[in-house]
């Protein structure tokens, strides 16, 4: 090329990696693909099903396998990890604690601010788990269908679901890019 030295690329033959991906963009909680087609889904709260007692376990892993084998397209299933600080709760944690006059509450909320001194020691930081179900289609009117029964089917199996917003969608393809490290100088994919 001209006007570089040997070996160096030109700032007009540099890709990003977001130049070969097929996004057109990200709106009203799907991505916008460049065919047409668009991906969304919902966030599944989650539930820790093994505090409850045997029978309730396997009764939610059972309506759990229903909503699964009830799916008649593809999906996919993604678990995400994001950072939480938890300053804010810590900072709330001690002020309850200077308020609160009985020494039994006291003492609760003493085991709770040293475990979350516990969580902010370690390196691997506080993060709170998302769930996420995805699917593709080109068709507006079955894509609403679909996300809404997902969120009735999954609210059968005692699961809160809603829509992934235009955030959650930039957060996941951000870690997907980013190999799962968190970037602060923006997002992949803007509106």
């Amino acid at each position: 090329m001209w006007g570089t030295k040997p070996g160096q690329i030109s700032n007009a033959a540099k890709k990003y990696a977001e130049d070969w991906l097929p996004i057109r963009g990200i709106q009203n909680g799907e991505i916008i693909l460049d065919n047409g087609s668009r991906v969304t889904g919902v966030k599944v709260r989650p539930r820790n099903i093994f505090i409850l007692d045997y029978e309730s376990q396997s009764n939610a892993i059972f309506q759990l396998r229903n909503f699964y084998n009830s799916i008649d397209y593809p999906f996919w299933l993604i678990v995400s990890d994001r950072p939480v600080d938890i300053n804010v709760y810590l900072a709330q944690l001690k002020l309850l604690y200077n308020q609160v006059q009985f020494p039994a509450i006291r003492k609760l909320v003493r085991e709770d601010i040293d475990k979350a001194n516990l969580f902010m020691g370690k390196s691997v930081g506080v993060t709170d788990t998302e769930y996420f179900i995805l699917f593709k289609d080109i068709r507006p009117e079955l894509i609403q269908k679909k996300i809404q029964n997902l969120i009735s089917s999954l609210a059968g199996a005692g699961l809160q679901s809603a829509q992934v917003s235009n955030d959650d969608l930039r957060t996941l393809l951000d870690g997907f890019m980013n190999g799962g490290d968190t970037t602060t100088f923006g997002t992949v994919m803007t509106s």
